[in-house]
């Protein structure tokens, strides 16, 4: 996924309500951006950290900036962090359609957003012929305690509990369903649940891996010029 317009290179003042930004932009101006994340964002809101921005001029928007990437280290040298949950599903949707997952080869259908389980919409829909139906949700990651482990969720996430036991009922109903770990940055060498931050999750993953739900991590290469699903690694229990 490249950006539409290069990305504005700032440092971060704040992040509150959530949703918001204040960053200092390299040419002085002060601006509010959008933060497209629902998470704690932990380890990467500290005031003064180098920030990227995109920009959009439609009109519609109350803020024209929206906050992409942080750059962040743990010892090992710095590296950027896509921190905007919007762009996953695109993200492996681009992957799996140019055979950069090994595990979800094969399907010539590729839908997204489409309705299923209790009043839910899966992420993407892969279908075929011979090999049936596949569901694939995909799960944002980008916190990292500890130098090449990424780790997920980074708060409490109750929907994804409910996710992983809908996934569940369509391996039961004699489908494949394969939940997919999205990471936002280059250092990752390897994922874990954090059971830590939210050990219901952590307890219904382990459910659904027994229900027959598999899990696959992917890690991206993250630059100011594009985001794009760079391998797998391993998923540590």
């Amino acid at each position: 996924m490249k950006f539409e317009t290069p990305l504005l290179p700032g440092r971060l003042v704040q992040r509150y309500k959530r949703f918001l930004a204040d960053v200092v932009l390299d040419t002085g101006d002060t601006v509010t951006a959008t933060c497209p994340n629902t998470g704690s964002m932990m380890g990467l809101v500290a005031p003064g950290s180098r920030v990227w921005l995109s920009t959009s001029d439609s009109p519609t928007r109350k803020y024209k900036h929206t906050w992409e990437m942080v750059e962040a280290d743990l010892g090992e040298g710095p590296g950027l962090v896509g921190i905007n949950t919007n762009h996953p599903n695109k993200l492996v949707a681009e992957a799996i359609e140019g055979g950069v997952v090994s595990a979800l080869k094969g399907y010539p259908g590729l839908r997204r957003e489409v309705k299923y389980g209790k009043n839910s919409r899966i992420d993407i829909l892969l279908e075929c012929a011979e090999k049936g139906v596949c569901y694939v949700e995909i799960k944002n990651v980008h916190m990292m305690r500890k130098a090449g482990l990424a780790e997920f969720p980074d708060s409490i996430t109750e929907r994804g509990a409910k996710h992983l036991v809908e996934m569940s009922d369509m391996v039961r109903a004699g489908h494949r369903a394969v939940m997919v770990y999205l990471i936002q940055r280059s250092d990752a060498k390897s994922l874990s649940l954090a059971a830590d931050v939210d050990p219901k999750y952590v307890q219904a993953f382990k459910l659904a891996a027994a229900a027959g739900v598999e899990a696959i991590a992917l890690r991206c290469r993250v630059t100011p010029e594009q985001i794009a699903v760079e391998k797998a690694v391993p998923i540590k229990a």
